[in-house]
């Protein structure tokens, strides 16, 4: 078995956040936790080849990334794809979930992957590919190669998959039809009654499931707080210098607006699909609305707006990776001492 295997920057050994924009790198044989992934899958397989990228390079160049990896697997003769485990390192994640789904769909082979059920490549790629649950520590290092390697040779070997805590996957969101002994009706007053007496059950759907987020205290004296601007909508200053992507969007930006009473159509621009854009074009006070809020300023309605605008794009972004960047956003906002966001959207 001929195993090709893709690994972020941290994992083949070139360095932690500060390489992340490293390139492509193509290595003959195992390296790092590839090395223990060889042994895992047994004496007839053999790692011919270690891709190498940088978590920010692989997601900024993805379509380069999927035609030279495309390109170097149809060489290599490779049986399976193997790509991570990502843990909860979301462009790893992002990159990794979009190599493996053109593997398989350009060469037809097999490709599996193993990320932490809150990496946003989850979100993105569940349904067409086996991805192990890797969970979001890095200590399970050898738990998440073992299966792995385990569901790799059934993949290869066209064994049939068993169900996703049998095998150590993610589910996908697919129904497979199975022979059981009741119908859905016995089914579901079973798991009913057995919930009523408190009893342990196994419901057959998975509903996405939200946590409570407590009420904010509210602000004491607007007059004497200090305000920030928040949106979803994509606005960026012309060039995109911070690469917000227009939809599924992993990264988040802050743009000034000292001395600004304004914004002007010629100094911006919208990343964002799904909208029509311009009239935020024209007038960017219409999304991110700085004129009336240096109104609010001057009047000691609020008082004072903070000197940025905190900007991303909202749409068809993953759960878990949205719950990332509104985590990256709040903790800016704490650091900073802002009393109040106010959030804008599409």
């Amino acid at each position: 078995m001929r195993v090709i295997h893709y690994l972020n920057q941290f994992f083949g050994g070139i360095g932690a956040e500060e390489q992340a924009g490293v390139g492509i790198e193509f290595r003959d044989g195992a390296v790092g936790p590839g090395k223990l992934l060889e042994q895992l899958l047994g004496d007839e397989a053999q790692i011919v080849l270690t891709i190498v990228c940088g978590d920010n390079y692989g997601v900024e160049n993805q379509h380069e990334l999927i035609a030279r990896v495309v390109a170097r697997s149809r060489e290599a003769g490779a049986d399976l794809f193997v790509a991570g485990p990502c843990f909860d390192a979301g462009r790893y994640g992002m990159a990794a979930g979009a190599l493996c789904v053109a593997v398989q769909s350009q060469l037809k082979i097999p490709a599996v992957t193993a990320m932490s059920e809150e990496n946003p490549g989850v979100d993105l790629y569940r349904e067409p590919l086996y991805i192990i649950d890797s969970g979001s520590s890095t200590l399970k290092m050898r738990d998440a190669l073992s299966s792995m390697a385990k569901l790799g040779r059934k993949l290869v070997l066209q064994q049939p998959i068993g169900l996703p805590r049998e095998e150590g996957y993610l589910p996908r969101g697919l129904l497979r039809d199975q022979l059981v002994a009741n119908n859905a009706a016995t089914r579901l007053v079973e798991m009913l009654i057995a919930k009523m007496n408190k009893q342990p059950y196994e419901s057959e759907m998975s509903p996405t499931a939200f946590k409570p987020v407590p009420m904010p205290a509210a602000v004491k004296d607007l007059s004497k707080a200090r305000v920030v601007l928040v949106t979803d909508g994509g606005l960026v200053p012309k060039g995109n210098p911070d690469r917000i992507e227009g939809t599924a969007a992993t990264r988040w930006g802050a743009y000034s607006i000292q001395g600004r009473d304004n914004l002007r159509g010629e100094d911006y621009e919208v990343s964002h699909g799904g909208y029509d854009t311009r009239f935020v074009q024209e007038d960017p006070d219409r999304l991110v609305p700085l004129d009336a809020m240096r109104q609010l300023e001057k009047s000691g309605v609020i008082g004072k707006l903070h000197e940025e605008f905190l900007s991303t794009c909202g749409r068809s972004n993953p759960l878990s990776n949205t719950r990332r960047l509104g985590r990256e956003i709040a903790e800016k906002i704490k650091q900073e001492g802002i009393d109040a966001v106010i959030l804008t959207s599409t």
